[in-house]
């Protein structure tokens, strides 16, 4: 997961809300809460590279990994927490 998260090509995700990641935020992630995802399809489908998504704790970032891959996205990975991608994260 170490090397998908530091791949400059990934696509990383944090789907918690914006309130959520103005008080911590991954850098070089891009944020797209998960009731966004839907409206953020082709952001998805035009990523460079794969798909990584996290959260708070990795429920929210299962459940847009497992929409997005019922949706055509096919690589697409769930990090899990902010913590763990925050110490994965060169």
């Amino acid at each position: 997961m170490q090397e998908l998260i530091n791949d400059p090509k990934t696509f990383l995700v944090d789907v918690r809300t914006e309130a959520e990641v103005a008080d911590v935020s991954v850098p070089g992630a891009v944020n797209i809460p998960l009731d966004q995802v839907p409206a953020n399809l082709s952001r998805f489908k035009s990523a460079e590279g794969p798909v990584v998504v996290f959260c708070r704790s990795g429920a929210r970032s299962e459940n847009a990994k497992n929409w997005l891959l019922q949706n055509g996205v096919t690589d697409v990975h769930n990090a899990g927490g902010y913590p763990t991608v925050l110490n994965l994260k060169n």
